[in-house]
């Protein structure tokens, strides 16, 4: 049924990747597929602030800390480990996905997603604009 599975996974919200993945991960068991876990770090104006005045180490420690945990994810994955791969992102959310969807020739997408409040009605959320602008299947996991 699926071959390959893209995980994005927010690092910093442990619940909301352990949900995500726990749902992916079923579903590798199940079909087969291999799992891809990316995180997206953001391109925000304090980067960009911090790169013109020279302070690139805070994108290093950024993308340091982040490779660190998606590393260990990865490691705790109850699947063969040439099942099971990761990277790291830069730029806008939703793009970086729905590209790595193309990318890693993912025919499923599972994605952690809070309960919607007043600041995803007003502001969106990363899972409904992935729903709205992926070519593939969504799985939205709360």
């Amino acid at each position: 049924m699926y071959t390959s599975i893209l995980v994005p996974l927010d690092v910093m919200e442990d619940e909301l990747s352990h949900n995500a993945l726990k749902h992916a991960v079923g579903l590798a068991k199940l079909t087969g597929a291999t799992l891809h876990l990316l995180h997206v770090l953001p391109i925000s104006t304090t980067i960009i602030n911090a790169y013109e005045l020279g302070y690139l180490d805070l994108k290093d420690k950024a993308s340091t800390i982040a490779e660190e945990r998606l590393a260990l994810m990865a490691k705790e994955i109850d699947l063969p480990k040439d099942r099971v791969s990761y990277s790291i992102a830069f730029g806008s959310t939703r793009d970086e996905i729905v590209e790595a969807t193309d990318t890693v020739q993912a025919d499923l997408i599972v994605i952690g997603s809070h309960r919607p409040n007043i600041k995803t009605h007003l502001l969106g959320s990363n899972a409904s604009g992935i729903v709205r602008y992926a070519k593939t299947s969504v799985l939205v996991v709360r």
